[in-house]
């Protein structure tokens, strides 16, 4: 499974390029849409919260209309495909509403829910504690690369996530074929 951070609108031709052969459920994240729900300032975490999720919808519209189908079911998918989540989570509402909780753990819970491991590709090297990229992380830790809550709910829930930088080209490509790449791995 794989996590498109709503930071790499500009990389998603490319992304798409190195995910095709394989087949992957896309989670993706909220990028410019969740920003802007940060920015209204609403006081109601619940509303916040789902508009949040609305968001990630609009940015998984946007990577699925560079040729890759849409999909509101939780399963893994016959071919690479892009999840709309919003659905699926206003059954469960399996998460806690506050903006600790981003599309990273959101891709976490979908892992989990699953039983897969979770590639987030993001605009960074890795998750960095004080300024230095971390190659394993086994148990909590502050950072600012990925939201709060991720790391203590992959570690609970036994997912394993490989963190990798978006935009560095073939990286992603390179993960999927086994190949190493630069980057964070979290798990016990």
């Amino acid at each position: 499974m794989v996590k498109i951070g709503g930071s790499l609108p500009d990389r998603i031709p490319d992304l798409i390029r190195e995910l095709r052969g394989f087949r992957a459920l896309i989670v993706p994240g909220g990028g410019t849409f969740a920003d802007r729900v940060r920015e209204c300032g609403i006081e109601d975490q619940d509303a916040a919260h789902w508009m949040a999720i609305a968001a990630m919808e609009q940015f998984g519209w946007y990577i699925s209309s560079f040729g890759l189908p849409a999909t509101d079911r939780l399963e893994i998918p016959r071919v690479t495909s892009v999840l709309l989540p919003y659905l699926s989570l206003r059954t469960c509402d399996p998460l806690p509403h506050s903006w600790d909780i981003s599309s990273d753990t959101i891709a976490g819970w979908v892992a989990a829910r699953l039983s897969l491991d979770l590639l987030l590709i993001k605009s960074v090297d890795g998750i960095r504690i004080r300024g230095e990229v971390q190659e394993r992380i086994s148990a909590p830790v502050d950072s600012q690369d990925v939201d709060p809550c991720l790391i203590p709910f992959v570690l609970s829930h036994g997912v394993k996530v490989g963190v990798v930088n978006g935009r560095r080209p073939g990286f992603l490509g390179g993960v999927l074929r086994g190949e190493f790449a630069p980057g964070t791995t979290i798990c016990i």
